[in-house]
């Protein structure tokens, strides 16, 4: 049990919700999810992932990985994780997160979130969390900004994305003391 009060930022999604860490039996549901159309216009996948690029991502993390997934009932609704930097980085974690396209705007998100930041704040010892999210992503950078993510730049023609180049924004997010 945690010694602070729960972020007002966390809104509980209105199902049943479970957030546990991954496993590689979420392969299927993760492959499935990274497929969706809304879930791959907001990552740097392109589209067809196999199923094997799932399994060797799950089989890959290792002990500074920090990987969680949402589940409603059997289905696989959201995936986030934390990628903690080495050596004199080791004090911060790189964010990836993302919602089922039918899902979103349900509190999956921030449900998600939530979890990373009270492991990074309280387990982990992550000082610094950073994430890239395409500039055209209103509603990812409010969510982002509720969990006191700061922008800290733009960094132009980043990534190749539906036949043109698109602009990220850099966030990050250091812990308050």
């Amino acid at each position: 049990m945690s010694n602070h009060a729960p972020n007002p930022a966390i809104r509980p999604p209105a199902t049943d919700l479970v957030i546990r860490a991954s496993s590689l039996g979420d392969a299927e549901g993760l492959n499935a999810l990274m497929n969706l159309p809304g879930v791959r216009y907001g990552t740097l996948r392109p589209p067809f992932q196999r199923l094997e690029q799932s399994r060797r991502f799950l089989e890959r993390l290792g002990d500074d990985d920090f990987h969680i997934v949402a589940h409603i009932g059997d289905a696989l609704v959201g995936t986030a994780g934390l990628h903690r930097g080495t050596g004199r980085r080791r004090h911060v974690a790189s964010m990836g997160l993302s919602v089922h396209d039918d899902h979103s705007g349900k509190g999956i998100g921030s449900a998600l979130i939530g979890a990373l930041v009270e492991a990074a704040d309280n387990w982990l010892d992550i000082h610094r969390i950073e994430l890239t999210v395409f500039t055209d992503n209103e509603a990812a950078i409010g969510l982002y900004r509720k969990f006191g993510f700061d922008s800290e730049g733009v960094h132009k023609d980043y990534a190749y994305r539906d036949g043109a180049y698109a602009d990220v924004l850099a966030m990050a997010r250091i812990r308050p003391s």
